[in-house]
């Protein structure tokens, strides 16, 4: 029997999915649970080989290639990731997971047509899911169309309404509009569901600053970098502390 382990991107994160189908080989089967248990301890090149042994006893199992998928887009092998994705869904053409995933792997790769195609099918397919709306939302807004962004990340709170993320997306949305209250609303909302959620912070700092509450922007960038740092993401603490900078340089 094979082991119940679906992964699906869900900004960052592992979340548990169904099995679609069986294994109908007893050797592919335990190649898979092998993959599976390696998934889940983090060695991703050791389940990717055992996937790998598993569809060359069964290539007709679509859940075999969709966590060798998983695998390749953790270790950032999104092309790889790709083919895999996309031959799950050739054997199982209502394979949901599969084209969310491979949405979020397109948007990464900025192929927005194709993961707003992607993210559309999988909303046909379930409905439900608040994720496939943030990814396409996503893709939306970077492509000009904030109004439709704007529609998915509402549309993700109906169905979530404490997903800081979609809080967080369609704060950015609201700024790109100009629209800063609203846009202030939805960052403090992301934070009170995610206070480690560094970027709503640096985010609410800027927009303090465009609404001309500037002490207000500097604790906010502040607390911005203070996250960052812990969080050991120097980069973009390093972003924050160089705003406060500019700002604490030019007082007026």
């Amino acid at each position: 029997m094979k082991n119940r382990l679906l992964l699906c991107i869900s900004w960052g994160l592992l979340t548990f999915t169904p099995l679609v189908g069986w294994a109908q080989t007893n050797s592919a089967v335990e190649f898979y649970n092998r993959g599976v248990d390696k998934l889940s301890s983090g060695d991703y090149r050791g389940a990717t080989e055992d996937f790998t042994q598993s569809i060359a006893l069964n290539p007709k199992d679509p859940d075999a290639y969709y966590n060798r998928a998983y695998a390749a887009l953790i270790m950032g092998n999104y092309q790889g990731a790709i083919q895999d994705y996309t031959q799950a869904i050739t054997l199982n053409p209502k394979y949901v997971y599969a084209y969310g995933n491979r949405c979020f792997i397109y948007y990464l790769t900025q192929k927005y047509p194709e993961a707003i195609a992607d993210c559309s099918q999988a909303i046909q397919l379930k409905g439900e899911y608040a994720d496939f709306y943030i990814y396409r939302g996503n893709a939306y807004d970077d492509t000009g169309k904030h109004e439709a962004a704007l529609e998915d990340f509402t549309q993700a709170l109906k169905l979530d309404p404490k997903n800081a993320k979609a809080h967080y997306n369609r704060a950015l949305t609201y700024n790109r509009l100009g629209n800063h209250q609203k846009a202030l609303l939805d960052y403090t909302e992301s934070i009170k569901l995610n206070p480690q959620l560094a970027e709503a912070f640096h985010n609410r700092g800027l927009t303090y600053y465009q609404l001309g509450q500037r002490s207000q922007a500097a604790k906010e960038l502040q607390q911005a970098a203070e996250l960052f740092s812990s969080q050991g993401k120097k980069d973009n603490a390093q972003k924050s502390i160089n705003a406060l900078r500019i700002l604490q340089e030019n007082p007026d």
